[in-house]
């Protein structure tokens, strides 16, 4: 077996270990508060990150400007709370219009 299927098979294993823990520690283990606030707070750094890395990365260099301003545009619509097609349209419009300006 080579070194990729033995990856995958390792994380699999540990991804149902984990599904099965879940449920049968549930209402034994009492979690501190402050360890659920850190916990939330990780959960959004970690969304944070990986949206940072779509929207400014491609290739393992910056994608360009005409993509972080669509991402902007979208969360701006977003949080002004557009309907969903609104946002995804509008952020793909603003890449786009950038992109047919000139703007890489």
């Amino acid at each position: 077996m080579n070194a990729t299927v033995t990856a995958i098979l390792v994380l699999a294993v540990g991804t149902y270990a984990f599904r099965l823990v879940g449920p049968a520690l549930h209402g034994r283990v009492e979690l501190p508060d402050r360890l659920r606030e850190l916990l939330a707070a990780g959960a959004v750094v970690l969304l944070v990150a990986l949206l940072a890395t779509g929207a400014l990365t491609e290739a393992g260099g910056f994608a360009g400007w005409a993509r972080p301003a669509g991402v902007l545009a979208g969360a701006l619509l977003a949080w002004r709370r557009a309907p969903f097609a609104v946002v995804v349209l509008g952020a793909a419009g603003v890449a786009a219009a950038l992109r047919a300006a000139g703007v890489a």
